[in-house]
């Protein structure tokens, strides 16, 4: 199976620097390219795209706002933002915005590689602990905190909550299932329970949603 990515980039040298490196390898082809959000929402609407890499910073429509737009529409393709600065508040507009992650523009060949195989496959390429450390660092700015607490967390059991806050401690499947002495397999069907429950699209949003509804706060 081919998966199609489409690149998103104001510059033309990094669109055709990630067009050569992507069409390299046997499993992937780029099947569209566009300089700024507003094209891309526009092309992607014809266009059947597994992954998007998205650059944050634009002219005419930044990442964020296309990234919210075709989460809007619905469409199928995921979201992997590209950024220069990992601590960018365009990163953490992004992933609530409805992005599947982020990778740095500096990461080797194989991790972007690797990062868009992921999140085809429908993972989350932020490794957690980087990802609690984004989401603490802008929760603590906003103003008065964390939201007050979701209605939806009355969805939840109690043990789904603990995996829950788990998962925003930074902690992996495995690391989970030690900390609340469970098999593994018991933690992927809890963390699919929550996405359920939660309507959350990956393990980014159940973050995002865990800082939001008071379930874990900053450091």
């Amino acid at each position: 199976m081919t998966l199609g990515m489409f690149l998103v980039d104001d510059q033309r040298l990094v669109r055709d620097g990630l067009r050569m490196m992507i069409e390299a390898e046997d499993d992937l082809t780029v099947v569209g390219e566009a300089g700024d959000g507003r094209d891309a929402v526009a092309r992607l609407r014809g266009v059947d795209a597994d992954v998007v890499l998205m650059d944050v910073r634009m002219p005419v429509m930044d990442g964020v706002e296309a990234t919210r737009q075709l989460t809007r529409l619905g469409h199928p393709a995921r979201v992997l933002i590209l950024t220069t600065f990992d601590l960018d508040e365009y990163v953490f507009a992004a992933l609530r915005a409805g992005a599947a992650g982020f990778l740095l523009k500096d990461a080797r060949q194989e991790e972007l590689l690797a990062a868009v195989r992921g999140v085809a496959a429908g993972g989350s390429v932020v490794a957690p602990a980087a990802t609690r450390r984004l989401i603490a660092h802008f929760v603590d700015r906003m103003p008065g905190g964390p939201a007050a607490p979701d209605d939806r967390l009355g969805l939840l059991t109690p043990r789904e909550i603990e995996v829950l806050g788990a998962i925003a401690a930074g902690d992996t499947n495995a690391e989970v299932a030690t900390r609340l002495h469970m098999a593994e397999s018991t933690v992927k069907t809890h963390i699919g329970n929550l996405l359920a429950k939660l309507r959350c699209r990956d393990r980014v949003a159940l973050v995002l949603f865990a800082f939001e509804a008071g379930v874990s706060a900053p450091d």
